[in-house]
């Protein structure tokens, strides 16, 4: 059942969303996309920040299409985390219930940007969640934190954390000592660094979608990895938690000249 919000604007309940690209004959799997928000805001969700997660969730439909993959955009009840309420984490639990309910068993992936990766981390203990893809995750800094960010609702899941080394909305260091953490709890665990690029992972937009379609395909249905993704499951820390993204990645390789 939705939990419903009283605050700011009128009761509200978070919502699944309408499914993002071409209908499916039949669903194999659903990615949520989880949209940044704030540390702390009663306001309703950011328009913009829903808007800057939908190109990933066209191209994850898109890549998926062959294998019934649905993608949704998650609508949650308040744009802020706010502090131990850790809104956005619940609704995040609330849709993979209503993933569930709507299509069945069948794997889950949780895509999220900014505080939505840290959603989309701290979500992943439902039993439907098969993969966590967490880009920029925002995370407190760890001497304000009144405890550390769990990992053990990560093991069994398949996890990718890609973030931008010249992130200055959420450093990128973080990231990495979590994902150090994580590795230690489930070895299926990688991280790429997006050199030179920013929160919104813009200067590498292109090889940043062809990453995550290629972690969801795998994760969710099986498919091979790329080389780099395989390798960076596979390698112990540090390597396999910074590892560069390449320029170029998912593009296909140019024919030599005659």
């Amino acid at each position: 059942m939705a939990h419903a919000l009283v605050g700011t604007g009128g009761a509200r309940e978070p919502r699944l969303g309408r499914a993002v690209g071409t209908a499916v004959p039949a669903v194999g799997g659903v990615v949520l996309l989880l949209p940044d928000g704030a540390p702390v805001s009663e306001r309703r969700p950011s328009p913009l920040a829903r808007a800057a997660v939908l190109p990933l969730a066209r191209r994850l439909a898109r890549a998926g299409r062959g294998d019934g993959l649905v993608a949704h955009v998650v609508r949650y009840r308040t744009h802020g985390w706010n502090g131990t309420d850790a809104r956005l984490a619940a609704d995040a639990r609330w849709t993979v219930s209503e993933v569930v309910r709507r299509y069945g068993d069948v794997p889950v992936c949780l895509a999220g940007h900014g505080m939505g990766g840290r959603a989309a981390l701290r979500a992943a203990g439902h039993t439907a969640v098969s993969c966590v893809l967490a880009l920029a995750p925002w995370l407190p800094e760890d001497d304000m934190a009144a405890q550390p960010e769990p990992v053990r609702q990560l093991v069994g899941r398949q996890v990718l954390i890609a973030h931008g080394t010249n992130d200055a909305r959420t450093d990128p260091e973080l990231s990495y000592r979590l994902a150090e953490r994580v590795k230690k709890a489930n070895r299926d665990t990688c991280r790429f660094e997006v050199h030179s690029d920013g929160h919104a992972l813009r200067q590498h937009h292109d090889e940043v979608l062809a990453l995550a379609a290629d972690f969801v395909r795998g994760a969710l249905f099986g498919h091979p990895y790329a080389r780099p993704v395989a390798d960076a499951l596979a390698a112990p820390p540090p390597l396999g938690l910074r590892m560069p993204l390449a320029a170029g990645f998912g593009r296909p390789a140019r024919r030599a000249r005659r």
